[in-house]
């Protein structure tokens, strides 16, 4: 299938909705986020890397917020586990029904893992028996007051050795290197054709729906939520990407 460019805030907008994820979005996602997280490609092959190295036998490996499938795709190339189920979860169902159609593309060996893939929200479907969970720029957009009774969640489920990935958009405390980071990070969006009406439009929308927190923020929710260690694993501006293990 032909990726489709992302033009949704190509003209002016009379007004500028909160954005979602819905079919204009789904349609022409894959363009969008190569375009708008910088090293998104090496992130994703990296995170089936890491849950190639920790996935353990008969467990699961959760994607809460799999999008299209990407991390689901790639964790279920690099793991050796025996026994494994891969769950994928998005609350979008355009989402999911596009997801579906791409796996079901996908060329089928008898001994891959299985991707299931479910519609549901993020904070009330079942997590159990993980060895694997990744939440890929996801608890960004999770009311801030939730996030921790989630991780918790999280926590709960995971086996002893168990990990969790997550990616997320940062947040700074400092002016001067907050500024440096946005500013670095829009240069790298109109290096991928974005124009100024574009990052700017889109960056309105997201600014009630998008929460960004503070690396030590994260950090310490991680440690409030049971996890004895975390470390930053991938950072490329102000995208980042955390690995705490159980």
């Amino acid at each position: 299938m032909a990726k489709k460019q992302d033009e949704i805030y190509v003209s002016a907008l009379k007004e500028i909705i909160d954005f979602k994820f819905d079919e204009p979005v789904v349609s022409v996602f894959p363009d969008m986020i190569q375009r708008s997280v910088p090293g998104y490609s090496t992130l994703i092959s990296s995170i089936g890397i890491l849950a190639g190295r920790y996935a353990q036998d008969n467990t699961r490996c959760y994607d809460l917020g799999c999008s299209l499938g990407a991390v689901s795709l790639s964790i279920r190339q690099r793991i050796m586990a025996i026994g494994c189920e891969i769950v994928a979860v998005d609350n979008s169902s355009e989402m999911i029904a596009q997801g579906q159609l791409l796996l079901e593309r996908e060329s089928k060996h008898a001994l891959a893992t299985p991707i299931k893939m479910v519609c549901a929200d993020i904070e009330e479907v079942d997590i159990n028996n993980a060895s694997v969970v990744v939440l890929n720029f996801t608890l960004q957009f999770i009311a801030v007051e939730e996030r921790l009774a989630l991780i918790e969640r999280i926590y709960n489920s995971l086996t002893p050795g168990g990990v969790l990935i997550l990616s997320e958009k940062l947040a700074f405390d400092e002016q001067i290197k907050s500024d440096f980071m946005i500013d670095a990070h829009h240069d790298f969006k109109r290096d991928n054709g974005y124009s100024d009406l574009e990052i700017s439009q889109k960056r309105a929308a997201l600014e009630k729906v998008m929460i960004s927190e503070t690396l030590t923020c994260h950090k310490q929710r991680l440690s409030d939520a049971g996890f004895g260690f975390s470390s930053v694993w991938f950072q490329c501006f102000n995208f980042t990407s955390i690995i705490a293990i159980k």
